[in-house]
């Protein structure tokens, strides 16, 4: 498929992390051509609740690129491409504080930026600032939260998601430290994602699945990529339906900050 033309394929986009990627059924898979490279893999365009919805597997459908190697730009510019303007992210995360245990639903209210070295903006030339002080679409969130609440699931409202570099999980050292800063979870993809939709005017809205007590809460356990996968895939049909129900509580047209973040700036790409 080509996408063409004024009409978008999608108003809606859904950015899927580890074991969340069959979310639509029936749906056609688009290549996009990006400035930055291939995404992660082909969209997946499909209708939920009748919206209009575009798919990316954050790692690839193979799950073969790790969090420092994710094209985070050409991800974003696709799918503002073909028409999002809103996303909700799903994914993985490690607890920092003991009441968040494996099986937590969490929606995020902050975000800290402890990676290095990726490629964080699309503004390379001209000295551009776009406010970040609250990293998540208000609309998404509130969407999120219903959502779970009327599936009858707990989700809890706000929190810090701190964002490490990776691959490696945390020490125990960097764990108390986390937790001391008063940080509620630990990832590893949740930025740039989040500051690049940003400055494609897009809304973005993170919801977190805890799969572990990260290193320094359990100081008799250490964090392991198997029980993470094995969490996650036990709990991946609640979060799938949040996410799938949040869908049909967007607002068909947005108004929020995130939507009038570049108001009086240029789009750093030619976009419609």
């Amino acid at each position: 498929m080509t996408v063409s033309g004024n009409t978008p394929a999608a108003g809606i986009g859904v950015i899927g992390g580890s074991g969340f990627y069959e979310l639509l059924d029936d749906a056609e898979e688009v290549r996009i051509d990006t400035p930055y490279g291939p995404p992660s893999d082909a969209l997946m365009l499909g209708t939920v609740e009748g919206r209009r919805v575009a798919f990316l597997p954050r790692h690839g459908r193979d799950h073969r690129i790790p969090p420092h190697k994710i094209n985070y730009r050409a991800n974003l510019w696709a799918m503002r491409s073909v028409g999002v303007r809103q996303i909700l992210a799903p994914c993985a995360v490690g607890s920092l504080r003991r009441e968040l245990g494996p099986g937590t639903i969490v929606v995020p209210d902050q975000l800290v930026d402890r990676t290095s070295g990726r490629m964080q903006t699309f503004y390379d030339e001209g000295a551009v600032h776009v406010s970040f002080a609250d990293p998540y679409c208000e609309h998404g969130r509130e969407a999120l939260l219903k959502a779970a609440a009327a599936a009858g699931i707990e989700a809890v409202d706000g929190g810090t998601m701190v964002v490490v570099e990776g691959p490696r999980f945390s020490t125990r050292a960097e764990s108390r430290w986390f937790a001391a800063a008063g940080w509620s979870l630990v990832n590893m993809t949740g930025h740039p994602e989040a500051v690049l939709a940003r400055e494609l005017a897009l809304g973005y809205a993170a919801v977190a699945l805890v799969t572990d007590l990260d290193a320094g809460i359990d100081a008799t356990e250490s964090v392991a990529q198997e029980e993470v996968f094995k969490v996650f895939a036990e709990n991946t049909q609640r979060l799938r339906r949040v996410v799938l129900d949040a869908i049909g509580m967007l607002p068909e047209s947005d108004d929020s900050p995130s939507a009038r973040a570049l108001d009086g700036m240029t789009l750093p790409i030619d976009l419609p």
